[in-house]
């Protein structure tokens, strides 16, 4: 069996199990926020009781990360709703906006306090749950109706997805990065090229990559339709999950030889570094060939763009450089933006390099404009602007305005064309 095969008939008590099959498969984590949140407690309230408890307090995670600076009134009453549920039921992992426990992005705050564990699940109510399959997990997004019914019966009936295997060899580039390495992988097979797949991705590129990179690539895995993407534990793995929790976990790996529904292979020396063109993830286009787009503002941050190694790479282009158009830098989570304060490069701060290149103030963790989220929220696109994004999604109004124009990049893409004021291939800088 694949390895998404073997965790899902390991949580589902079977000893084999087949793409296709339909099995009951126990939750490992259910991670929720505070969009889809209170939608899922008001199914599991009416479907398990007013009075009912969930399934085991240790399972539940709630993460509040997408509307959080904000004077929205709805926004508020979702994270009071969350906060008044988290009483009642005594949740310990509640990471609350407005206190010290407040992390940030939920995708990249959940390995961060080792709530995400090889061989596991994770279900949670945000399609880019697909993430945490980096380290080795069945991670996969769902709607708040499934995740009332996991709230309240810890498990869930899941149809066992094929796998198409990803295997990418050869030695990276300068300057081409996991981001790019995805949008290469939708734009040949498409946004719908995956559906309900599990899209697993081997190599000797992919053993290279560090567990942010990782992380970047399954995150983008929805975004070709998959039911989840996954990379299989290794020494890194284990060594960064071991140094952030001290719960058990037994990690697993696809039989040698197990059968795929399709199989493609890259050679990443021979990549370059893309861009996806609006309005959609696949609509792949080189950077080099896109010089002629001037651009209104570049985007550095979410789930995708908004790592610490994320922000490196952007470092690396400004530093001693000037930005020429506004530039935007949203670090994901708080531990992130303390990194920006203590990763230096040749002696100077990730701070300081961005504030000398002249972005604009940097913006507290959060979401923030990926998802465009109410009016006065930072970065969100008001009118027909072009936007070069480190975000993963650039579909219409995405970003806010539904007259703005996404493309899609690398942190090393967003920060050249940040100094040039036109979508700039990085290796030109």
């Amino acid at each position: 069996m694949t390895i998404t095969e073997k965790i899902l008939a390991r949580e589902s008590g079977a000893k084999l199990i087949s793409p296709g099959d339909n099995i009951w498969v126990n939750a490992g984590i259910l991670l929720t926020h505070d969009v889809c949140g209170p939608g899922t407690i008001g199914i599991f309230q009416r479907e398990f009781g007013r009075d009912a408890k969930v399934f085991d307090r240790e399972k539940i995670v709630i993460l509040p990360d997408h509307y959080i600076y904000t004077d929205d009134e709805k926004a508020h009453r979702n994270v009071d709703t969350l906060r008044a549920f988290v009483r009642e039921q005594g949740l310990p992992y509640f990471y609350d906006p407005g206190t010290s426990s407040y992390c940030g992005v939920c995708h990249v705050a959940l390995p961060e306090l080792g709530h995400v564990r090889p061989g596991e699940t994770i279900f949670g109510t945000d399609s880019h749950t697909c993430t945490h399959g980096a380290l080795g997990a069945f991670a996969t997004g769902l709607g708040n109706t499934d995740a009332g019914f996991i709230m309240g019966a810890g498990k869930l009936l899941v149809k066992v997805p094929p796998t198409l295997r990803f295997v990418l060899d050869g030695q990276m580039p300068a300057r081409l990065s996991a981001k790019d390495l995805i949008l290469h992988i939708i734009g040949d097979i498409s946004v719908n090229g995956a559906t309900y797949c599990a899209m697993e991705f081997t190599g000797e590129a992919i053993a290279a990559l560090s567990i942010e990179e990782r992380c970047t690539i399954c995150n983008m895995a929805v975004e070709a339709g998959a039911k989840n993407g996954i990379i299989a534990p290794d020494r890194k793995t284990l060594d960064y999950v071991n140094a952030r929790t001290k719960k058990p976990f037994e990690p697993l790996t696809s039989d040698p030889g197990a059968p795929v529904q399709a199989e493609y292979r890259y050679d990443v020396s021979k990549l370059e570094p893309v861009v996806a063109k609006p309005h959609l993830p696949d609509n792949k286009a080189l950077a080099r060939d896109c010089r002629g787009v001037a651009v209104d503002q570049v985007y550095i941050g979410s789930c995708t763009g908004g790592k610490l190694e994320d922000f490196v790479m952007a470092a690396r282009l400004l530093k001693g450089r000037k930005v020429s158009v506004r530039t935007l830098i949203v670090p994901a989570t708080r531990q992130v933006e303390q990194g920006l304060l203590d990763t230096q490069i040749d002696g100077q701060s990730l701070r300081a390099i961005f504030e000398a290149a002249g972005v604009e103030p940097i913006a507290p963790p959060s979401c923030a404009a990926c998802l465009g989220g109410p009016a006065d929220t930072f970065g969100r696109t008001k009118g027909n602007e072009v936007v070069v994004s480190t975000t993963n999604r650039n579909f219409i109004g995405r970003m806010g305005s539904k007259d703005s124009q996404i493309y899609l990049a690398s942190p090393y893409t967003a920060a050249a064309s940040a100094i040039t004021g036109h979508i700039t291939d990085p290796r030109d800088v």
